[in-house]
């Protein structure tokens, strides 16, 4: 069994998801639109993401709009959680997740790992970075 991040947005998904499939070099994006729903199926057509995934790293991220005329709010109870293999491809991708939003603690290292981060990206999703020591 794996755990899988499904982040929820409030009408920025699309975008986000095609961010963070760049970021972390994702395969096989795939979007689909409450719009592309069939008719009969009861939801409102919209332009919003009903459901996006990408794979990478070994695992896939997916993420979808609140349906439309549902009010949803930030992650901000909940990080995602990454492990990259260097400290320079951590900071990396530290960088391209804290452009436009906020940064909670700044990357570097610290007793546990040699290379950690958190921070907010603009889309209101909490990032960890921590690169693992090496052995």
């Amino acid at each position: 069994m794996a755990f899988m991040p499904y982040i929820h947005f409030d009408g920025t998904c699309a975008e986000a998801i095609a961010f963070y499939c760049k970021i972390f070099n994702g395969t096989d994006l795939q979007v689909m639109k409450y719009s592309d729903m069939p008719a009969d199926a009861g939801g409102a057509p919209s332009d919003r993401i009903m459901h996006s995934q990408f794979a990478a790293g070994g695992g896939v991220m997916m993420a979808s709009d609140m349906p439309p005329g549902m009010p949803g709010g930030k992650q901000q109870a909940v990080s995602v959680m990454v492990d990259p293999a260097t400290v320079a491809e951590g900071q990396r991708l530290f960088v391209a997740l804290a452009e436009g939003g906020a940064v909670i603690m700044p990357f570097g290292p610290t007793f546990w790992s040699p290379g950690f981060g958190m921070t907010e990206d603009r889309f209101g999703t909490h990032w960890i970075i921590g690169t693992q020591p090496q052995k």
